[in-house]
């Protein structure tokens, strides 16, 4: 009976951690159409949502979302280098960050004001044929590290979630998304930025459109 009992506990929370890191994508099924010409792509810092337990002035807090924001653009490329410098892994090439940051800066476009932008606008400024961009709406600084040791008390309360981080390219011409992938943040996901975008990358490897194995079975 009590192993019985446990195995039924391992189930739930099993699949309930299964749900809780649930992801959702969608891919234009215009892309190879609209990304035929695309040669090279910007990533742009991430627009983050902080919601702290802490008691935080404003102007802290709005640091402290661009510091986030900074972060996941910086472990975006990290990743991106990291399987082209072990192989051609993709169909276009990734503008350097800090040449994307110094443009942006150099047309007074500071990162609160990335969303006044539209895709084409950014495209046309960082010359570039799309952009990749993200969100980031978390109760956690996950660029200082995050306990990944699981609390059963956290976990059934709902307080086991940091916040969820969505990414997404679009396209340089007519502005359209061209991809668009989600994930809940979790104790599981990983201890800090970096982390969590690597292992959320790997998953979406297989999805990402501009990979170029994927591109090449698609043609077949």
């Amino acid at each position: 009976m009590k192993k019985t009992f446990g195995l039924l506990i391992g189930f739930v929370l099993g699949s309930a951690l299964m749900l809780a890191q649930g992801k959702n994508s969608y891919e234009s099924p215009d892309f190879d159409e609209l990304t035929e010409e695309h040669q090279t792509i910007a990533i742009i810092p991430f627009l983050t949502s902080l919601n702290l337990e802490d008691d935080i002035k404003a102007d802290q807090l709005e640091k402290l979302e661009e510091q986030e924001g900074y972060e996941a653009q910086n472990a975006l490329e990290s990743y991106f280098l990291r399987r082209n410098n072990k192989r051609k892994a993709f169909v276009v090439d990734f503008q350097n960050v800090g040449d994307t940051n110094r443009i942006l800066l150099d047309n007074n476009i500071t990162y609160n004001d990335l969303d006044i932008y539209s895709p084409q606008e950014l495209c046309k400024i960082l010359k570039v044929d799309g952009i990749v961009s993200g969100k980031l709406i978390l109760s956690a600084l996950i660029s200082e590290g995050i306990d990944e040791s699981f609390d059963l008390i956290a976990f059934l309360s709902g307080k086991s979630d940091f916040g969820k981080i969505i990414i997404k390219t679009s396209d340089g011409n007519t502005g359209r998304l061209l991809w668009r992938y989600e994930q809940t943040i979790t104790r599981k996901t990983g201890k800090n930025t970096f982390a969590i975008i690597e292992k959320m990358m790997r998953k979406a490897s297989r999805k990402f459109p501009y990979d170029k194995e994927r591109i090449r079975k698609r043609k077949k």
